[in-house]
Formats: structure tokens, sequence, C-alpha cells
């Protein structure tokens, strides 16, 4: 505590990347509550990477590159002309190691209870109970790991994703404007819209090709968002699975592959999770979006949709989704 509370007012520019795929980007990185936060340009929370968990890619060399234990993909890269961050960071990870336990009867013990506990817990709490327990420790890597597997069952049902040489950077800057992880277009096989636990989307490939401008698949992007937010993929696969996935989750941090291609047959076959109008037309405008596209893709007549035109945030976008020359080369990504 005496260390962290030396560095709690430090904060360095830096550059940071949450995927080998992704461009790294301007941030401000500061020490907080036993974590750095990563913050853009406008002061807006991208990552917390707890303290125990920082790693550094490349030890006494400069630029200094750390990253969350477990994912190497996702970097932060601090420059030699901010040594007191990498100081203060590495000051910290040794304090933390030396207060680290050392193997033996402690840990075993500590194992042994942790088994009885989790015992306990199925055997004892209310499935709910033991549902939100699981849900709130299953880390993001873990997460993103289930999206794999689940875009892998996604695959049986609808091909491999599109992608192509122009289409896939397009695609790439499209997720980036909507602040998503992943966003994957498929040739079928799913309604509008899906959104996996590790924070991907996927997006059928008609939201694109049969619309004339980009807010409409952006659009579906973000009600999807939304709903996940309000009720998280992750909790309805495991409320979906029954307590013995939740269970098993939560001991073995992996599901069967049967609980997995169970779930993926009936999550292609779920209608959409409705979001109240207000909610809705609120990320639009947090966003930069029009909601009127979207309003009349969903229904041409506007009846149903009203809503969004008449309190539509904006007449025309402040910011474009795309470029023309992206939509255009995003039109085309399931050609190949």
């Amino acid at each position: 505590m005496t260390a962290l509370e030396k560095y709690d007012r430090i904060e360095a520019v830096a550059l940071w990347r949450d995927a080998p795929d992704k461009q790294r980007r301007d941030v401000i990185v500061s020490i907080g509550d036993a974590s750095l936060t990563i913050t853009d340009m406008q002061d807006r929370a991208l990552a917390h990477w707890s303290l125990p968990a920082v790693e550094r890619a490349n030890p006494g060399e400069v630029p200094a590159v750390f990253f969350p234990d477990g994912d190497p993909g996702e970097t932060l890269e601090i420059s030699a002309e901010e040594p007191q961050m990498i100081e203060a960071i590495e000051k910290l990870r040794t304090a933390i190691r030396r207060r680290r336990p050392r193997p033996g009867r402690l840990r075993l013990a500590t194992l042994a209870a942790s088994v009885l506990g989790v015992v306990a817990l199925a055997a004892f709490w209310l499935p709910g109970a033991l549902l939100d327990h699981t849900v709130s420790v299953v880390p993001e890597v873990k997460r993103q790991e289930i999206d794999r597997a689940l875009l892998t069952e996604i695959e049986r049902l609808s091909g491999k994703p599109c992608t192509g040489l122009f289409a896939t950077p397009a695609l790439g800057r499209l997720a980036a404007r909507l602040e998503l992880r992943d966003l994957v277009v498929v040739r079928g096989g799913v309604r509008e819209s899906l959104a996996l636990p590790g924070g991907t989307i996927v997006l059928n490939r008609a939201m694109i090709e049969d619309h004339e401008e980009p807010d409409v698949a952006a659009g579906f992007v973000i009600a999807r968002k939304l709903a996940a937010e309000a009720d998280d993929p992750l909790r309805q696969m495991l409320r979906h699975l029954g307590m013995m996935a939740s269970f098993r989750m939560l001991t073995t941090g992996t599901l069967s592959p049967e609980m997995l291609r169970g779930w993926t047959e009936d999550l292609v076959l779920a209608p959409a999770a409705e979001v109240e109008t207000p909610a809705l037309l609120a990320a639009f405008s947090a966003h930069e979006v029009k909601s009127t596209p979207y309003a009349y893709a969903l229904d041409p007549s506007g009846e149903a949709t009203l809503a969004l035109i008449e309190a539509d945030p904006f007449v025309t976008s402040p910011k474009p989704v795309l470029s023309d020359g992206d939509w255009v080369a995003l039109q085309g990504i399931c050609e190949g």
C-alpha cells in the first residue's frame, strides 16, 4: 500500500492496442487503486489492468512493453520519455511479487478450502447465486476463448466468416468506430446479429449488402451491443445451459463441446432482444450515428419505429460511420 500511495498521482502518455491486428493508439495511463487505468485522449476509460496481473514483454529494454497476464496480444508501450511511469510499474510489480505466498502447505490448504467452498456453493446456494458468482469471476481472456469456440460452431451453420483484401480493413475500422473488440460478418445462418460473451458481434451480410448506407449496419451493431450490456451474453448462455454448466465453468474454466454446440444452435434461432427506445436513442447519440436509417430497415413503413425517426439525435451524422471508399469495399466482403 505504501508503494501504491507513492505513485497514485502518476500518469503518462503511452501507445495501446487491444489485439495484435489492431492499430496502436495514443492513450493516457495512470496508476489507480491496485490497477493501471488506460484512457483515451478524451478521458474515456478503455481498459483497467490489475497490477498483480501486469507482465513485461521486454525486461530491461525501452520502450517498455507491458501486457495483462494471459493476453499478450493486448499491449501497452511506454517510451523512454516516461521513465517515472516505467519505474513505478516495475517497483509495484516487484513489491507485489514479494508479497505473494510461496508454494507449500498453505497453498494446498487454500486450494482444498476453495474446492470445498465450490462444492458447498453448488450444493446449498440457489442456482441464481451460483450463476451470478460464475459470471463475475470469468476473466476477459476466458470470455474471448469462448468467443472463438462459439465462432467455430457458428461456422458449421453459416460457413467461414467473410473476408476480403480491402473489405477486412474496412470492417476493422467499422468495429473501431463502434468501440467493439471484434466484428465478424457471416454469409447466413444467423439473424441480423449476435453478441458473444467476449465482446464479439456477429453480423449477417444482409445488414451490409441490402442497404445503401453504413448507418444501418451500425444500427444493428449498436442495438445488439446495448442488449448485451443489459443482459450479459455469458449469463444468457450459462442460464440456458443450466446449473451444471455454471459449475463446470467455475471449477474447470471450460464448457464441453456438446454444451457449446447446443447453445450455438439455439442462439442463432433466438429473436433479437428488445431494448427500450430511450436507451437505444441514447446509444445512437453516444456513438454519433443516425437512428432513422436503422428504423426504416426494421420497418420500411416507419410506423412501428416512429419514435426512432422522430427523435433521431442527428439530422446528418456529425461523423461518418465509414468513408465512401470503406463502405464500397465493405459491401463486397462476401464476394470472394
